[in-house]
């Protein structure tokens, strides 16, 4: 004779197996976040999970502007090193998280993607990460993001050195 934990323990598995079988599945809502001029989506909400596509540095001569087209023109010397891109990035990222109605603490995942510095020959990491540490793991802001950083050959922008995309999280 069976014992109750057992047949309890099949009755679960059974009913797990019919919900999937049947297709009894719950639906993910999405929203797309698709601004006038870019032919790509912004960024993408899955239920409380926002994709924030790859961010590039503004020109150092107007102000950082959230959602704006990146100018594919321009010379390095309009956008900074990377340091200085990374600053203009982060600040971007910031805004536009804040448009979302999230902060710089709901990131859990960050991708970084470095191109060769002119003056260097190779990523700046150091400067990157001068930026990335006055706004992550300090006092104030104390949520670490997980996070990659790569070299690229190059990104889209000729002028770019610096793009980062994001994943944040609305806590509930």
């Amino acid at each position: 004779m069976a014992s109750y934990r057992t047949i309890a323990i099949l009755t679960v598995m059974a009913s797990t197996f019919l919900l999937h079988s049947t297709g009894v599945q719950a639906q993910a809502v999405v929203k797309r976040i698709r601004p006038d001029k870019l032919p790509i989506a912004g960024g993408v909400w899955v239920d409380n999970t926002f994709y924030l596509s790859g961010q590039l540095a503004s020109p150092m001569n107007q102000p950082t502007t959230a959602g704006a087209l990146p100018s594919t023109s321009g010379s390095p010397s309009d956008y900074g090193d990377t340091k200085t891109q990374s600053a203009s990035v982060l600040l971007k990222i910031q805004k536009l998280l804040q448009g979302q109605g999230l902060e710089l603490k709901d990131i859990v995942k960050m991708t970084i993607f470095l191109a060769p510095d002119p003056k260097m020959g190779k990523m700046d990491f150091s400067g990157m990460q001068s930026e990335y540490l006055k706004l992550f793991g300090t006092k104030d802001q104390p949520n670490k993001p997980a996070r990659s950083a790569v070299q690229v050959a190059a990104l889209a922008a000729p002028w770019a050195l610096v793009e980062i995309e994001v994943i944040a999280v609305r806590s509930k």
